[in-house]
C-alpha cells in the first residue's frame, strides 16, 4: 500500500462519525420545520387567521389575564389590550403618553400566559425615535403579542376622541411604520397604523395619510375618531387594507352594529373599553354599597359568584392535581 492509500485510510471518516453527523442533519431538518411550522402558528398567524375566517372580526379589550378568560370562553376570536385602558387601570392615571413599553409588556405577557387567543396591542406613538420603535416591535413580538397598532399623533398624545390632538407630519409617522416593519421578527406579525388626522384635517387628508402608511408597509389601517359609517368604505376603497372601527363608548364614533360595520365594508370591529368601564361601574357601586350600609348584603346580585370565578379560572382542575400530589406523597409515606 503506497502512501495516497494510508492517507486516504488515515481521513476517511468512520461509521460512527457518519452516523453522528446523519443524526445532527436530521435533528437539524427536523427543527427547521418546527420552527417553521410554529412560525406558520405564532400569533400573528392567527390573527390573520381570524380576519379571514370571522367578518367582520369582533375583538374585545380585555384589561387583566382574567378578563382575557372570560373573553375567550365566551367565545370571541381575538383580544386587544388597550393604552388608555391600561393607563387607568393598571397605573391609575390618564391616557396622556405616560406609561412605558414595560407597564404594556408587563399586562401583555400575563394575558397571553393566560389565554392562546391573538392579541392586538396598542403601542402608543412607539416610545420614542426608529431605534425605539424596533425595540418595542421585537419585545412584542417575545411577549406573544399578535399585533400592535402605532398611531401618528405627537409623543405627548391624547385620547382619540378627546379633543386638543397634535399631529406628527405623514412623512415622520410613514418613518415610525418603516422602523416597525423592518424591526418584525415574524412576517406574519401584524403592524396596524392608526390615523388620528380625520378630526384635525378632514377625510381626504386621513385617508392621503392612511394610504402612504400602507405604502410604507403597513398591514392594515385603524381610523380613529370616525363619525359616519360611510367614511369607512372610503377608507378601504382607497388603500385596500383591512380596516378597523373602534366603537368605543362616550366617544365621537357612534355605537354602529355589526351589520352597519359590515355593510361599510370594516374587517375588524374593537370593543376596546365596553368591559373594563362596566368592571369599574359595578367595583364603585359595591364600595358606595359598603360604605354606605355597611355590608355588601344588597351588591349581591351584581356580583360574580364564586363557582363562576372557579369555572373560568379552571379551578378545579387544579385543585384535582394537588389531591393527585399529595395522594401520592400520603402513598409514599406508609
Amino acid at each position: 500500500m503506497g502512501w495516497y492509500d494510508e492517507a486516504a485510510k488515515r481521513h476517511r471518516p468512520n461509521a460512527w462519525v457518519l452516523q453522528v453527523s446523519l443524526w445532527a442533519l436530521e435533528n437539524y431538518i427536523e427543527l427547521a420545520h418546527v420552527m417553521n411550522d410554529s412560525k406558520l402558528d405564532s400569533p400573528g398567524a392567527r390573527f390573520r387567521a381570524a380576519i379571514r375566517e370571522e367578518h367582520p372580526l369582533q375583538v374585545v379589550g380585555a384589561i387583566n389575564a382574567y378578563a382575557a378568560r372570560l373573553a375567550q370562553a365566551t367565545g370571541f376570536r381575538a383580544l386587544y389590550l388597550s393604552g388608555g385602558g391600561l393607563a387607568a387601570n393598571s397605573l391609575g392615571v390618564p391616557d396622556l403618553g405616560i406609561s412605558t413599553m414595560e407597564d404594556v409588556l408587563i399586562d401583555v405577557r400575563r394575558i397571553t400566559d393566560a389565554t392562546s387567543l391573538p392579541l392586538l396591542v396598542d403601542i402608543d406613538t412607539g416610545w420614542g425615535g426608529a431605534f425605539n420603535i424596533a425595540r418595542t416591535i421585537r419585545s412584542m413580538i417575545k411577549a406573544g403579542a399578535a399585533a400592535v397598532h402605532i398611531e401618528d399623533q405627537v409623543g405627548q398624545k391624547r385620547c382619540g376622541h378627546r379633543p386638543g390632538k397634535e399631529l406628527v407630519p405623514a412623512a415622520e409617522m410613514v418613518d415610525r411604520i418603516k422602523a416597525a416593519v423592518d424591526a418584525r421578527t415574524d412576517e406574519h406579525f401584524v403592524i396596524m397604523a392608526r390615523t388620528d388626522a380625520l378630526a384635525n384635517e378632514g377625510l381626504a387628508a386621513a385617508i392621503e395619510r392612511a394610504r402612504a402608511y400602507v405604502d410604507a408597509g403597513a398591514d392594515m389601517i385603524f381610523a380613529e375618531a370616525v363619525t359616519e359609517a360611510h367614511m369607512y368604505g372610503k377608507f378601504k376603497r382607497a388603500v385596500g387594507v383591512p380596516i378597523l372601527a373602534n366603537i368605543t363608548e362616550f366617544g365621537q364614533t357612534p355605537l354602529f352594529t355589526r351589520e352597519e360595520l359590515a355593510d361599510a365594508g370594516v374587517d375588524i370591529i374593537l370593543y376596546c373599553c365596553a368591559a373594563y368601564r362596566a368592571m369599574n361601574a359595578a367595583a364603585l357601586k359595591v364600595y358606595e354599597t359598603i360604605r354606605g350600609e355597611g355590608t355588601q348584603r344588597s351588591a349581591i346580585p351584581m356580583m360574580q359568584t364564586r363557582a363562576d370565578l372557579y369555572r373560568y379560572l379552571d379551578y378545579h382542575a387544579y385543585e384535582a392535581k394537588l389531591d393527585e400530589l399529595f395522594a401520592k406523597g400520603r402513598k409514599a409515606e406508609s
